[in-house]
């Protein structure tokens, strides 16, 4: 079959259906003892991904695939007897029969065609954060994990850790009181050498090793450019990527979102680099150095209004001084998320636990006891009928999408804009609303995306 008519006919159901049972679980469809499984992208954070899989004991990971083949070629000596291919549509027209999960760890512009097509085959799909690259994207793939029953897992491993548990029993306890303001900021030590300020740069010759056109998929045609877009730097790019808000900001944002059981926002607006929004061609090519984005939240029964405000800082953008003195002197996490509660504040610091303020009301407060827990295996467990795992798509497809909603404020920046969510829109401004979806390039075409 060609690839073409391949991705048309899983667009269009290449599999029955599977009976949708209870949400965010399925019951085991495994027919081996063990889940075959299928690893779409071996490099970078996909080689993390492929090892974490390999420690299951219940997990066979039987094919393998990457548009790279010297990261193909070391992947394979981690698992010699796995089926490797160079095309992720290849692979699932020919193991289609033979695995029974897959995780994509690519370029977030494939993660839509390449999880669509997977769940069309009743495939259950682990996918790095963030889901997709546009909204329409996010939309798609939680209804269709909702509709086939399947087991799902966003990326953010670290919801699995203590910390982050023990903050979403914090707030669910309301050991802070009432909640008033969330502050989310992600202004790492080094990571302005994961962002550019441009122009595009000159082209190079495309080594031997990487199928470009395949890595390129959905997007735009564009020229090879060296240690530029592969592997390095794909996130500046806006046809790649999601920029640096997209990328942290599900983490940042998970245990909040659980935590206070928020829904989708009321409105977005954002505020950005003044060099980036001046130049036209940064505008319309790469992501800013640094934003400062604000959510409207409807309010709930652990908020103390109808309303909770969200603020996420990054780059050049830092959260109030009066909110980092909270800390009590010490240097403020670089990556971080602060709740302030009517009775005090909660401090998650990014891979570390929660700091509960004023510190000395706090002295003598039970800490959950939380079991230790591997956010790869609690999705294998859940392939294979066990426990259900807790970041599925239809829990994780709405934050994620609240987090896209400030890429497409970023790219209309000093204008709110109201959200429908109901209808998936943005009614106050016609330029945002033709942001939450794109097209995709001739060829690549996959059907509901």
């Amino acid at each position: 079959m060609k690839r073409r008519n391949f991705l048309r006919a899983a667009g269009a159901g290449f599999a029955a259906p599977m009976i949708a049972p209870a949400l965010g679980q399925a019951a085991s469809t495994v027919k081996n003892a063990r889940l075959q499984h299928a690893c779409i992208g071996v490099g970078g954070m996909g080689g993390q991904d492929l090892k974490q899989f390999l420690a299951h004991a219940g997990t066979e990971v039987v094919a393998i695939c990457d548009v790279d083949s010297d990261r193909l070629k070391a992947a394979r000596k981690l698992v010699p007897k796995a089926r490797t291919y160079g095309d992720w549509r290849e692979l699932l027209e020919k193991e289609g029969e033979k695995i029974d999960s897959v995780n994509v760890a690519v370029p977030d512009h494939m993660h839509a065609p390449i999880a669509m097509t997977a769940m069309r085959m009743g495939k259950h799909v682990y996918c790095q954060k963030p889901m997709c690259h546009e909204v329409s994207e996010v939309r798609a793939l939680t209804e269709m994990a909702k509709q086939q029953g399947l087991v799902t897992q966003l990326g953010t491993q670290h919801a699995s850790g203590i910390g982050d548990r023990m903050t979403v029993q914090f707030l669910k306890q309301g050991v802070i009181g009432k909640v008033k303001h969330l502050y989310l900021c992600s202004n790492r030590p080094g990571a302005e050498r994961f962002r550019m300020a441009g122009p595009r740069p000159a082209s190079n010759p495309v080594p031997g090793n990487l199928d470009w056109d395949k890595w390129i998929g959905t997007a735009p045609m564009r020229e090879y450019a060296e240690k530029v877009y592969h592997p390095a730097k794909w996130r500046c790019w806006q046809d790649f990527g999601t920029g640096w808000s997209g990328d942290i900001g599900c983490h940042i944002f998970d245990a909040v979102w659980k935590g206070l059981g928020l829904t989708p926002p009321k409105s977005v607006i954002a505020e950005v680099q003044e060099s980036w929004k001046k130049t036209a061609a940064r505008r319309n090519d790469l992501w800013p150095q640094g934003q400062h984005i604000s959510w409207v939240f409807p309010g709930n029964e652990m908020t103390e209004g109808d309303e909770v405000v969200a603020e996420w800082f990054d780059g050049e953008f830092y959260p109030p001084e009066e909110i980092r003195k909270i800390h009590e002197g010490k240097v403020y996490p670089p990556e971080s998320a602060m709740i302030i509660g009517t009775e005090g504040s909660l401090l998650l610091p990014h891979t570390s636990g929660p700091i509960l303020y004023p510190r000395d009301k706090y002295l003598e407060i039970e800490r959950p006891k939380l079991p230790p827990r591997n956010h790869y295996h609690h999705f294998a467990d859940a392939c294979l009928g066990k426990e259900k795992n807790e970041s599925f798509f239809e829990q994780t497809g709405p934050m994620t999408e609240a987090v896209l909603l400030g890429t497409v404020a970023i790219r209309t920046p000093d204008t709110l804009l109201e959200w429908d969510a109901a209808g998936m829109k943005i009614p106050n401004n016609e330029g945002a609303d033709a942001l939450l979806r794109r097209k995709y390039r001739e060829g690549w075409e996959v059907e509901g995306l």
